[in-house]
């Protein structure tokens, strides 16, 4: 190539391409180490939920506060058999006198009229602390050569370069507590059965000359003294029972308003959406006060019928079923279909990504739900974990340790839905491969 001509096009275009793939590199690296981050950040809380649960009870309340579970390591004493605290030991400045032996030589006794350390500056030892004194700890050296020696005196506290260093740090291992699992699930027991309920109504009816009473009925209800199970089992029956209410109701609904014609169609959907703007803290007091006058209260009817219709599932469901061409709906009515025919052969077998993600939702929602339980169940059968949580909290203290334990359980199902149901999130509510 001679010189001061341009070069090639072929090598600029390259040239081009390489810097452009670059600038794609580099923005792309920076947008994933700020997912990495965020989904980082995200994740902690969770992360030390985990490692709360797996740590003793005194490990919990140190500061400050450490992320990996770790506890102290301890001395047990042959004769009386009690465990002391170990610690590391590092003298400096004065705190060190008399030099240290080696392995295998008789070492150097301390002075009991002065406590002086047979020590030396910067070498650290492991010691295990048998009392406090003030300013001073009666300690026992267990490193090799003082195993027969007697206690000695050392100081808490010495003064380097005018400030004050302390000279005893504990020794701490690595110890995850996986007995709190154990420990929280059977930390509970309840007084009564599960399921078991009260009927205070009696009947009288007179029949073949004679007064018969029917009730009042009393069931103890099942076996089950576990609070923690019977906890599980209610936010099951609970989540699963309003997750199937829901997605029966918002689809009959939804159908309705979707593929049905008749008067004010319109206007009542506008209607029924527009209850989304109202709070269901606004509507709480009002629906208790009708259970309450209805005797429904602690009951798993309280639980379940009221929260089981949603306006947001049957508008999900709608504009979903609006997707869908009505040719396959004219089709099937050719084959003899009604509308529940239609509904359950030709619009939901479609709608399993709406479905999922509106059952997903549902689950998700009652599974956490705390208020509302809180307010209508009174008796401890039938509470579901949020509210069954609660019992690891005393008046005065909490056992933080287990109600972390207790939190990650109650996550399992949780995440074992949401892996479930998060291919149907990737597709989201438009209908693959069919536009109407």
């Amino acid at each position: 190539m001679n010189r001061g001509q341009p070069p090639p096009t072929t090598d600029l275009a390259a040239l081009a391409r390489r810097q452009r793939r670059r600038r794609q590199a580099l923005v792309h690296g920076l947008a994933y180490a700020g997912l990495a981050f965020i989904g980082f950040t995200m994740a902690l809380p969770l992360l030390w939920m985990v490692s709360t649960s797996l740590k003793s009870p005194r490990a919990v309340v140190t500061y400050p506060p450490e992320f990996i579970p770790r506890e102290q390591m301890t001395w047990r004493e042959p004769q009386s058999g009690r465990e002391y605290p170990i610690f590391r030991y590092s003298p400096v400045g004065q705190a060190s006198r008399l030099p240290i032996p080696l392995p295998g030589q008789t070492p150097v006794v301390p002075n009991s009229s002065t406590g002086e350390t047979p020590l030396v500056e910067g070498k650290s030892l492991a010691v295990a602390v048998l009392r406090y004194l003030p300013g001073q700890a009666e300690v026992k050296v267990l490193d090799a050569g003082w195993e027969r020696e007697p206690p000695i005196r050392v100081p808490l506290y010495v003064w380097e370069d005018g400030r004050q260093v302390p000279t005893l740090q504990p020794l701490k291992r690595v110890r995850p507590h996986f007995e709190n699992y154990p420990r929280a699930w059977t930390a509970m027991r309840l007084q009564r059965g599960w399921l078991g309920f009260d009927l205070p109504y009696q009947v009288r009816v007179r029949l073949f000359g004679q007064t018969w009473q029917i009730g009042p009925w009393r069931w103890e209800g099942l076996p089950l003294r576990n609070a923690f199970l019977v906890f599980y089992l209610n936010s099951l029956l609970v989540a699963v029972a309003v997750t199937v209410g829901t997605l029966v109701t918002s689809a009959l609904a939804a159908f309705a308003f979707a593929r049905l014609e008749f008067p004010g169609r319109n206007a009542l959907f506008l209607t029924y959406l527009s209850t989304l703007m109202v709070p269901f803290v606004v509507t709480m007091i009002p629906i208790f006060a009708l259970l309450k006058l209805l005797r429904l209260t602690d009951t798993y009817f309280a639980l379940i019928v009221p929260v089981m219709f949603s306006a947001y599932g049957t508008f999900l469901l709608r504009q979903f079923f609006l997707a869908i061409p009505r040719d396959l709906e004219d089709a099937a009515r050719l084959d003899g279909c009604g509308h529940l025919g239609v509904l359950r052969h030709v619009i939901l077998p479609l709608s399993k990504p709406a479905l999922a993600t509106l059952g997903t939702f549902t689950f998700l929602g009652t599974w956490n739900s705390f208020m509302w339980p809180l307010i209508v169940i009174n008796s401890e059968e039938k509470m579901p974990l949020m509210v069954g949580l609660y019992a690891f909290m005393g008046e005065y203290s909490a056992q933080w340790h287990l109600l972390m334990a207790a939190s990650v359980m109650v996550m399992v199902p949780v995440i074992l839905v949401f892996v479930l149901g998060q291919r149907y999130f990737i597709e989201g509510i438009v209908l693959s491969g069919m536009k109407g």
